[in-house]
């Protein structure tokens, strides 16, 4: 066997070793690994190899030499550079051996994987939740911090996540980049559009356990079931009275308020709530939508409807309580109760 004669010169100063390379004595030995001598004099980390060192500086300079010649785009380090120019390409070089989909970034397809096994490594040191990205539990984090670090410029609104932020500023631009194919309806968020395409399709994927109903909207769904559990989670400040819908608490309040922001535009009549004014519009257009399958009357309200259907039926749902006399309609049991009290004893 051939004895190794390359002359090692130098000596590591801490375990004595001899190297044949000055260079690999001052970066690569595995006992000078240990140390990290190249120290930030901005925020104090430390690095073994001076060319780390030299990287993490532009995070405090800002410095940006490598450059898109595509976009223009600029960036700290050439690999960043590198993964970038494939968005220009389209260039996807890792692949996911389960489902062969692929990825511009190796990080990408790591956080793929842990869709088909199930990993989740990150993990909350309150609640003990975890998740499979990182940047999912410093955005879970904020549950537990109440941090709302992207405020609106326009009022002040703070948001934990900067994509509700975008989504919020739609309000005041009144932006709606999400349109429907079919009406072209046009829609501030992607999920709207979503719940829009199903009035297009028929789909109601939600469905109720108890009764069968199915539902468009999974809020429709949550709304319903509370006809089945009598819940009522909105309350009246004023009063006490409390709703299973926010929208109905809100309806209520005009009651306190006389607030009446629904108007007529030709009789200037005004309401509290658009279906009473949707419903008053059809005094001026005549317009009678509810129609009776028994003789073909038609009328322009529900209600209506419903009660001419008594005079088909011979239903009298309202009695009185003092001589049990029975009417189709609650005016003429009013009527009725006068008789009582005009009489003198």
């Amino acid at each position: 066997m051939e004895a190794d004669t390359e002359e090692k010169p130098y000596l590591h100063e801490v375990c004595a070793s001899s190297l044949p390379k000055k260079a690999i004595l001052q970066t690569n030995h595995p006992t000078y690994l240990r140390d990290k001598p190249y120290s930030c004099e901005v925020c104090g980390s430390s690095f073994s190899q001076n060319s780390h060192l030299k990287r993490h500086i532009r995070i405090h300079t800002g410095e940006k030499r490598f450059s898109c010649e595509v976009c223009g785009s600029t960036f700290s380090e050439n690999n960043f550079l590198n993964i970038h120019m494939r968005t220009h390409t389209g260039e996807k070089p890792y692949s996911c051996q389960v489902c062969g989909l692929a990825f511009s970034q190796s990080s990408s397809l790591r956080r793929h994987m842990r869709t088909h096994t199930g990993e989740k490594p990150y993990s909350c040191e309150i609640c003990g939740s975890t998740f499979s990205i990182n940047f999912n539990l410093k955005v879970h984090m904020r549950t537990h911090t109440k941090e709302k670090p992207y405020s609106c410029e326009a009022c002040g609104t703070a948001f934990s996540l900067k994509s509700t932020l975008k989504t919020h500023e739609r309000t005041h631009t009144g932006e709606k980049p999400y349109s429907c194919e079919v009406c072209g309806s046009s829609f501030s968020e992607n999920s709207l559009l979503r719940a829009h395409m199903r009035t297009h399709t028929g789909e109601k994927p939600y469905s109720c356990e108890i009764c069968g109903l199915s539902f468009a909207q999974g809020s429709s769904l949550m709304q319903h079931m509370r006809t089945h559990t009598g819940e009522k989670p909105y309350s009246c400040e004023v009063c006490g009275a409390t709703f299973s819908m926010n929208f109905n608490l809100k309806s209520h309040m005009r009651t306190h308020t006389n607030e009446k922001p629904f108007i007529c535009e030709l009789c200037g009549s005004a309401f509290s709530r658009n279906c009473n004014l949707k419903t008053h519009m059809r005094i001026h257009t005549g317009e009678k939508p509810f129609s009776c399958e028994v003789c073909g009357k038609t009328f322009s309200q529900n209600a209506i409807l419903q009660t001419h259907m008594r005079t088909h039926t011979g239903k009298k749902p309202f009695s009185c309580q003092i001589c049990g006399s029975a009417f189709s309609q609650n005016a003429h049991l009013r009527g009725h109760m006068r008789t009582h009290a005009a009489v003198t004893f």
